[in-house]
């Protein structure tokens, strides 16, 4: 079993908006192994965003609400 994480947009709902991009250039969806690795993988984000605003590459105002994230099995919707 495999989890993603989702986001929720206006236009379609929730979705996976990641993606990952293999060496062969191929992109596809990202998944995790395990809940807890896309647990981790978006608290990772939310510290990169918190990064780029201290450092201010980022407005304090164009972070993201955790609301706006879900993780769930692959293909639920």
């Amino acid at each position: 079993m495999t989890y993603e994480i989702q986001h929720y947009t206006i236009c379609d709902g929730w979705v996976n908006t990641w993606s990952i991009e293999h060496h062969d250039g191929r992109v596809e969806p990202e998944t995790f192994d395990s809940y807890e690795d896309a647990a981790a993988a978006l608290d990772e984000f939310f510290a990169e965003i918190v990064d780029e605003i201290v450092t201010g590459q980022r407005q304090p105002d164009e972070g993201y609400d955790r609301d706006e994230f879900r993780i769930v099995k692959a293909g639920a919707s």
